[in-house]
């Protein structure tokens, strides 16, 4: 009997896109035995894998050890980070990873340090031709004076994932007293101008493998005017009806139609190629008269990932069969195409201590 391929995915819970992963390898054809990490002992995640284990937060010292361990105890031969902090600390420490025999799907530092600040990526971006909205960096309040448009969004300048701390102004009265209460809260930030309409935003997925070579690309159309897939929606008080009735910023929660959308993932294939992408890249961007803006830039899985399995696309699944199984895996391979919507679901945890991984 063969032995079933052992991988582990961190960051399982919380509606991540650990939990994402997580829900693509189950969907895989392969019988993937699944090790799974949270720092949350209430993760829906650690309910959903063959063996579960409390890790350490990411910043904590012995986060590092604790992975190794687990990854020793259950011969792991594929490791999945399931959150942008836990990306920034194995990318720091990928050596260790690859010296202990386990595949860590990650882009090279450059790209997730360039790609994770929102700031610099705007300016890449710009810088190689492409279209970006308006970006400005506020460091002091004084710096809100050179934000000449609206209307816009304002988040945080590096990080952020599942859209935390994004709010939209409509007029300068808005930027002033949310970019105060930003300045306050979380530091410096950016104001982006406000782009499109809330019919006219994808994400899109370029995967490539870990040598460079180019596989495939999927963009999601998304539906943000539902509760769960927005985080912001206001009445178009601009006077512009170019935006449509409502203004809309969409939550970390995507969901709408998923298909190959050319017109927005030749200009993100571009992308992925000039940036010399590895493994996956997630861009977001609206599709506004005629062109793609790119708003964002995640160099890591999308939270959408299982979305994409579902229609064939299942992009930690290709990566461990390319490199760790030795298939080939022809480029433009066919997926389907399809409306996927989601929910909530539940789970009632057993009444069990989950160890942490020194127990």
């Amino acid at each position: 009997m063969l032995k079933r391929i052992a991988v582990m995915v961190t960051g399982v819970g919380g509606g991540g896109h650990g939990e994402q992963i997580l829900k693509a390898l189950r969907l895989a054809d392969i019988d993937y035995f699944i090790v799974g990490g949270d720092m949350n002992a209430f993760s829906l995640g650690l309910t959903h894998v063959d063996v579960a284990y409390l890790l350490p937060p990411a910043g904590a010292a012995d986060y590092v050890d604790a992975v190794l361990e687990a990854c020793r105890r259950h011969e792991v031969r594929a490791l999945f980070h399931g959150s942008e902090p836990e990306l920034r600390v194995m990318s720091e420490h990928r050596q260790r990873f690859e010296q202990a025999g386990v595949f860590l799907p990650i882009n090279p530092a450059r790209v997730i340090d360039l790609c994770m600040d929102k700031l610099s990526t705007s300016t890449w971006l710009q810088r190689h031709g492409f279209r970006v909205p308006r970006t400005v960096c506020i460091r002091t309040p004084e710096n809100l004076a050179a934000v000449d448009f609206c209307p816009a969004v304002l988040k945080p300048m590096v990080g952020g994932g599942g859209s935390a701390n994004l709010f939209l102004a409509q007029d300068a009265a808005e930027l002033r007293a949310v970019g105060g209460y930003l300045l306050a809260n979380i530091g410096p930030y950016v104001v982006q101008e406000y782009v499109g309409t809330v019919d006219s935003e994808y994400t899109v997925g370029v995967l490539r493998d870990m040598d460079g070579q180019f596989l495939n690309s999927i963009a999601v159309h998304r539906m943000i005017m539902s509760g769960l897939s927005n985080r912001v929606r206001v009445v178009n008080r601009t006077g512009d009806p170019r935006f449509g009735k409502y203004l809309a910023i969409s939550s970390g929660v995507s969901q709408g139609d998923v298909g190959r959308y050319p017109q927005v993932t030749q200009t993100c294939e571009e992308i992925a190629a000039a940036l010399d992408t590895r493994g996956a890249i997630n861009i977001q961007c609206r599709y506004w008269e005629g062109e793609a803006y790119v708003f964002e830039i995640n160099p890591r899985f999308s939270g959408t990932t299982s979305l994409r399995a579902m229609m064939g696309y299942n992009e930690p699944d290709l990566l461990i069969r390319r490199h760790l199984l030795g298939e080939q895996v022809p480029p433009r391979f066919e997926y389907r195409s399809g409306r996927v919507v989601r929910g909530l679901s539940e789970a009632v945890v057993p009444d069990r201590r989950i160890p942490d991984v020194f127990s």
